[in-house]
């Protein structure tokens, strides 16, 4: 696990969310035209700062520029 990440667990879709892509998805470009211009990010209803990391089940997301990209796994023996 990473140190000072909080963990917020899986998204409610009840809640507002922000998109999340794959770090090297081809469709990623896509996926931040849905939130052109968005300087946070939100999860489970709370919102993040750009560059901010949460870990959501074994996955790090990191919000960039409104839609959280997965970064990798939580495990450190696992990357």
């Amino acid at each position: 696990m990473r140190v000072g990440v909080p963990k917020v667990g899986a998204m409610d879709p009840e809640l507002r969310n922000s998109p999340v892509a794959e770090e090297l998805d081809e469709e990623s470009d896509t996926v931040r035209l849905q939130v052109p211009g968005e300087a946070l990010c939100w999860f489970n209803g709370q919102p993040y700062a750009h560059g901010a990391c949460v870990q959501s089940g074994s996955q790090v997301l990191m919000c960039r520029d409104g839609v959280w990209v997965d970064i990798g796994s939580a495990d450190p023996r696992n990357p």
